[in-house]
């Protein structure tokens, strides 16, 4: 795993635990899952998703259900987080690949 890859799982796992220090809302969660759900259909287009992030997206989802608002945004955003490192992963390894044929 390239160390990019790693330094951003890193910053997923420091995002995922921490708190939310502020009264969230459930207008603040429709914003952070819009984003986490765009950044995921943005995986999609590159057939790069994670079943994590799905999974995380619908922890996000029971979570707010159940009114435990600071809850679903973090796992929003780390939902966002996942997304946009597998985009990032999906683009390295389109030039990547490469390097490993043998020529």
């Amino acid at each position: 795993m390239s160390k990019s890859i790693l330094t951003s799982l890193m910053l997923l796992a420091m995002l995922a635990s921490a708190s939310s220090s502020y009264a969230a809302s459930s207008k603040d969660f429709a914003s952070y899952y819009a984003a986490a759900i765009s950044a995921e259909k943005q995986a999609g287009v590159l057939h790069h998703q994670w079943t994590t992030t799905e999974a995380v997206l619908k922890e996000a989802q029971a979570a707010n259900a159940q009114k435990h608002e600071a809850r679903a945004i973090a796992l929003a955003r780390k939902a966002e987080a996942l997304a946009k490192a597998s985009i990032k992963q999906a683009k390295q390894q389109n030039t990547l690949w490469r390097d490993a044929v043998i020529k």
